[in-house]
């Protein structure tokens, strides 16, 4: 059920590691102003749904479904959120949840540890947060990665994310630091959507006076055009590395946040050890033709991808065939969750498919 696309070796070291072992998730919450862009995401049909589909997620991921939920999940272009694979794998597997407000517009409506930042501009301004802002969110994200790290003993932690827009600012990133990534990044919708995230991104580097090569510090980068997310989940990593093992879960914006763990522990001399990170996610991601993620990961050198390889296609729920599709492919920890359900419980992909389509059965019924 999971195939290993680079780093072979290291890759199957971590799963023989970690096998049997329960995980704890967190999942690290944020928002960029980048996701209200018309046509930049489908979390979210139009970009007023787009402002509340976090905070959906994450009373989803909390509670599962209820009658009258405060934020219902936002309709989609189609398919369903990946919180539904996500809320599945913690119920059924009772996983440990840690939700974490790196930077919101809105209080979530469910209990969430708040790391004190803010929501990032549009990136296109070069100016998406203050500099302040992100070293904050540093120091808080290496307090709470170890403080997260002391609860899990031999185990690991899932360090996921929600953030609409987040594979934009994944670009900027990536590219900030000098990786090749124009073209290679995914998307929630079916084509990625490559010369706009890629003419959004190069405005936003532009602002800054970012060349290719050019040197500019890992925060201030962040702080130009990342997003909250980024920095914290960079930040717990990198702590939470020295005594157990991580999986940073998602594609794109995670590949991202290991190429900043490596630029700011080596810019800031902080000890981590890059043998127990691995990257978790989707097939769906991994195998998605508009993209690259196996070349992305490569570029970014040093880490495994690791996916879970599921298929929807024989669902009697048209929401979830929309995956095999392209719709949607991750989000929200999705493909880390069916890795560990997998490595923890030996689930098979039809019995993960099981688990959602029970959910999505008591969440249609409410």
């Amino acid at each position: 059920m999971i195939d290993i696309y680079t780093e072979i070796q290291q890759g199957n070291r971590w799963v023989e590691s970690y096998g049997g072992k329960k995980p704890l998730f967190a999942c690290i919450l944020g928002f960029t102003d980048t996701g209200l862009i018309p046509g930049i995401s489908a979390a979210g049909a139009t970009p007023h749904d787009r402002q509340f589909t976090c905070l959906a997620d994450a009373e989803f991921l909390y509670n599962g479904p209820q009658i009258q939920p405060q934020y219902p999940l936002p309709p989609l272009e189609a398919g369903a959120s990946p919180v539904l694979i996500s809320r599945a794998v913690v119920e059924a597997l009772e996983i440990p949840l840690y939700l974490f407000n790196a930077g919101l517009p809105l209080l979530p409506p469910v209990p969430t540890i708040d790391l004190g930042g803010q929501r990032a501009k549009c990136l296109t301004s070069g100016k998406a947060l203050a500099l302040k802002t992100v070293e904050h969110l540093l120091a808080q994200g290496l307090m709470w990665g170890a403080k997260l790290a002391a609860t899990t003993h031999d185990s690991y932690v899932i360090l996921g994310e929600c953030v609409v827009g987040g594979t934009t600012t994944a670009l900027a990133v990536l590219m900030g630091l000098g990786i090749a990534a124009a073209g290679k990044v995914n998307s929630s919708h079916p084509q990625c959507n490559h010369a706009q995230k890629f003419a959004a991104v190069t405005t936003g580097l532009e602002m800054v006076g970012w060349k290719m090569g050019g040197k500019i510090s890992p925060l201030e980068l962040v702080a130009a055009v990342g997003d909250p997310m980024q920095i914290a989940t960079a930040a717990m990593a990198i702590a939470a590395s020295r005594t157990c093992g991580v999986m940073l879960a998602g594609g794109t914006q995670m590949l991202a946040v290991y190429a900043l763990m490596e630029a700011i522990a080596r810019e800031y001399a902080l000890v981590w050890c890059p043998e127990r990170v691995v990257v978790g996610t989707t097939g769906w991601v991994a195998q998605d033709p508009t993209g690259d993620t196996v070349g992305l990961a490569n570029e970014v050198g040093g880490v495994p991808l690791l996916a879970a390889q599921l298929s929807f296609a024989g669902s009697t729920y048209p929401q979830l065939q929309a995956y095999d599709r392209g719709y949607v492919k991750e989000g929200v920890g999705a493909g880390a969750c069916a890795i560990a359900s997998n490595i923890m419980a030996n689930w098979t992909p039809s019995q993960l498919l099981e688990a959602v389509e029970v959910l999505a059965s008591r969440l249609s019924n409410n």
